[in-house]
C-alpha cells in the first residue's frame, strides 16, 4: 500500500535531514596536499527519502559531509539555523575538491531538469492530453537554474528549504491519503449491499456490526510515551522486571544504532506491544493492516508533540529524561483507538462518491473515445490491406503477362530455327560427247 512504503520514506528523509543534528562518529578527513583527494572520496551510500530529488540531496548531504570544517558546523548547528539558511554560508570554506564533486552533481541534476521539460513538452504535443504543470514546474524549487554550472550556498539554501516544506507537510498528506482509504472501504461496503438482496444484505449487515465489535473487545491499550506503556515493553519485550525499570537504560537498549537519539523508526519499534492489542497482522482479512499503521503513525505524532521539545523530529536522551519527569508521563487512561473514531462525515463521503462518479464517467468517456478511435484506425488499416492486396494482384498480373510474353517470345525463336526448308541439291552431270 502505498500508506505503508510513504511512511518509511518520510522517516528516511527526516532522518537525512536531522542528520546535521545528531552525528556524533568521526569526522572523515579530507586530504588536503597535492594528491589527488578525488580519487579517495568514497561513493555516497544509497539512503531513500522518498523526495522527488532524492539522489540529488542525498549525494550532496554526503559529500559535503566529508569536509572537516563543515562537518564540524552541522555538528553545533540547530535545525533553525539550518531552515534559515544560516548553514548554506559555510559552503564557501569547503575544500575545493569537493567543490568540484558538487559541481558535477549539480550539473547531472540539470541534465534530469531538461529531460523533464522535453518530456513536458511530449505530453503537450499528444492530442487530449492535460499535463499538470505545477508539478512539473516543481522540479525546479530545489536548486538556482540561473547558475547551472556551479553549486553554491544558494544552491544547499534551496536544496535544505523544499526539503523542510516537504516533509512539514508529509504526516498531513499521509492523513489526508487514509481518510480518503477509508471512505472508499465504505463506499464499497455500501455498493456491495445496493446488489444484495434484503436477507443478504440483513445478513451482511450484522455480521459487519459483529466485527466491529469485536475488533473493539481489546486488552487496554496504554497511553504511547506513558510510563505503563514503556514498562510494558520493559516486560514483555525485554523480559526485565518492571520494578527494576529504568528510563535511562530503557532508552540505551532501545536506542538501535547508538547515536543517541530515538529517530521515528526507534520510536514506532516501541508501540508495537500496543498495536498487537488491536490488530493482526496473521488475520488480515478482518484486521486493516493499513489502519494499523496509521495507528502507529498516530502514536508516534503524540509522543514527538509531548517530548521533541527543539521540534527537529528527534528524541534525545535529555528531552527523553525529561518527559519522564512530566505528568503526562504518569498517564493512565487508555489510549482512544481508530475505531472509536469517525473519519469523515456522510457530507464528505456524498462529496467524495461524486467525485468518484465523475472520475468514472471521465475515464468511461475516455474508453469510448478510444474505442471508437480503434475502430476508426481498424477501418483504415483495412481498407489498406484491401488497396494492398489490390496492388498485390496487379503486380501479380503484370508479372504473369511478363512471363507470357517471354515465353511466347522464346517459343515463336525456337519455331523459327526448326522450320526452315532444307534443299537437297544435286550434283550436275556434265553430256558426254560421242
Amino acid at each position: 500500500m502505498g500508506i505503508v512504503r510513504g511512511k518509511v520514506l518520510a522517516h528516511c528523509a527526516l532522518v537525512l535531514l536531522s542528520l546535521w543534528l545528531c552525528t556524533h562518529s568521526l569526522p572523515i578527513g579530507v586530504d588536503t596536499s597535492n594528491e589527488n583527494t578525488e580519487d579517495k572520496l568514497d561513493a555516497p551510500q544509497s539512503v531513500n527519502t522518498g523526495l522527488h530529488y532524492d539522489r540529488y540531496l542525498r549525494e550532496v548531504i554526503e559529500y559535503l559531509e566529508k569536509d572537516p570544517h563543515f562537518r564540524e558546523k552541522l555538528e553545533n548547528a540547530n535545525m533553525e539555523d539550518i531552515k534559515q539558511g544560516k548553514l548554506a554560508k559555510e559552503l564557501d570554506f569547503v575544500h575545493n575538491n569537493l567543490r568540484t564533486k558538487l559541481d558535477e552533481l549539480k550539473r547531472e541534476e540539470m541534465n534530469r531538469l531538461r529531460i523533464l521539460i522535453k518530456a513536458k513538452h511530449d505530453l503537450q504535443a499528444g492530442d487530449g492530453w492535460k499535463v499538470d504543470h505545477l508539478a512539473l514546474l516543481k522540479q525546479f524549487e530545489h536548486l538556482n537554474q540561473d547558475n547551472p554550472h556551479s553549486f553554491e550556498p544558494e544552491d544547499l539554501d534551496r536544496l535544505i528549504k523544499s526539503a523542510t516544506k516537504d516533509l512539514e507537510h508529509f504526516d498531513k498528506e499521509r492523513h489526508d491519503e487514509f481518510k480518503r482509504y477509508e471512505m472508499m472501504k465504505e463506499h464499497e461496503r455500501r455498493e456491495k449491499l445496493k446488489a444484495m438482496t434484503e436477507e443478504e444484505r440483513k445478513k451482511e449487515e450484522q455480521h459487519h456490526e459483529e466485527m466491529k465489535k469485536k475488533h473493539a473487545e481489546h486488552a487496554k491499550v496504554n497511553h504511547p510515551g506513558s510510563e505503563d506503556q514503556l514498562k510494558e515493553v520493559w516486560q514483555e519485550s525485554d523480559g526485565l522486571d518492571p520494578n527494576d525499570f529504568d528510563p535511562k537504560t530503557f532508552f540505551k537498549m532501545h536506542d538501535n544504532n547508538g547515536d543517541g537519539f530515538f529517530d521515528e523508526n526507534e520510536l514506532e519499534a516501541l508501540f508495537t506491544k500496543e498495536l498487537e492489542k488491536v490488530y493482526n497482522s496473521k488475520n488480515e482479512e478482518d484486521d486493516d493492516m493499513v489502519a494499523m499503521e496509521e495507528e502507529r503513525l498516530r502514536m508516534r505524532e503524540h509522543v514527538m508533540a509531548e517530548v521533541d521539545t527543539n521540534k527537529d523530529r528527534l528524541v534525545s536522551l535529555a528531552e527523553f529524561m525529561a518527559a519522564t519527569k512530566k505528568q503526562e508521563f504518569q498517564q493512565k487512561e487508555e489510549w482512544e483507538t481508530l475505531e472509536q473514531k469517525n473519519f469523515f462525515t456522510e457530507e464528505e463521503l456524498a462529496a467524495y462518491e461524486q467525485q468518484l462518479a465523475k472520475e468514472g464517467k471521465m475515464i468511461l468517456d475516455q474508453a469510448v473515445e478510444l474505442q471508437k478511435q480503434r475502430e476508426e484506425l481498424q477501418k483504415k488499416q483495412e481498407e489498406l490491406n484491401a488497396q494492398k492486396q489490390g496492388l498485390q494482384q496487379a503486380v501479380d498480373e503484370l508479372q504473369r503477362k511478363k512471363a507470357l510474353s517471354q515465353s511466347n517470345v522464346k517459343e515463336s525463336e525456337a519455331m523459327g530455327v526448326g522450320s526452315e526448308p532444307v534443299l537437297n541439291v544435286q550434283p550436275t552431270q556434265t553430256p558426254s560427247v560421242l
